[in-house]
């Protein structure tokens, strides 16, 4: 049974550094309308050639790391576009989890809202982590929400989330889910601010209702 406050996997290291969303989730994967399909974007030209070949050399396309569900990347991971769908491409691809040293602040802001787990450690752990993941045999992460602690083979890191982000992995919350968590307190505070000023209350709605009856037509009897 999977444990929902773990992650644990096999790993794969991208020793790249600003890899940008560009890059992640290329322009032509953008054209539809919703999340389908962006597995099959996901470093579309870092996993085929210009033929949609898959180029043996690329670590994701190799058979003994199939089913990776963690990926040790370099810094400034996540640059460029604020693409929300570099974040959806990595989930349905199955990444949980991605360690580097840093990350581009938008992509981290999209990573977290959508519980893609990005743990940011120190250069040396993070080369370390890399090493480990080059070793198919050996290269198993196990990540503890709850203890916010990442263990492998050469690692043993504890490393930090904001009390927000903590409580959305552990409940198992994205971002629409915290927000109507405090559904109790925002229709509270509305009771309180319309009855302190009713005046207020469905404004726009009276408002386009006045609109609307001014142009009705006058129909004599």
């Amino acid at each position: 049974m999977t444990d929902p406050l773990r992650i644990q996997g096999r790993a794969a290291a991208l020793r790249i550094e600003n890899l940008d969303t560009d890059q992640i989730m290329p322009k032509q994967f953008l054209r539809g309308i919703d999340k389908s399909g962006l597995k099959d974007g996901l470093l579309y030209d870092l996993r085929f050639d210009a033929q949609g070949r898959p180029r043996p050399d690329c670590v994701l396309n190799r058979a003994d790391y199939a089913g990776v569900s963690v990926l040790v990347g370099g810094a400034n991971f996540g640059c460029g576009s604020s693409r929300e769908h570099a974040v959806w491409g990595l989930l349905q691809f199955g990444i949980r989890a991605i360690v580097a040293e840093s990350f581009a602040e938008i992509f981290h802001a999209n990573a977290m809202n959508n519980r893609l787990l990005l743990v940011a450690l120190p250069p040396a752990q993070v080369a370390q982590l890399m090493d480990d993941a080059d070793e198919p045999a050996s290269n198993a992460v196990d990540i503890d929400l709850a203890a916010q602690t990442l263990a492998s083979r050469r690692v043993q890191a504890g490393f930090a989330l904001l009390p927000r982000h903590r409580r959305m992995f552990l409940e198992g919350l994205d971002s629409i889910g915290l927000s109507l968590s405090y559904r109790a307190q925002t229709e509270a505070f509305a009771q309180r601010h319309w009855a302190a000023q009713p005046w207020l209350r469905d404004v726009a709605a009276r408002t386009r209702q006045r609109l609307d009856g001014s142009h009705a037509p006058n129909i004599a009897a």
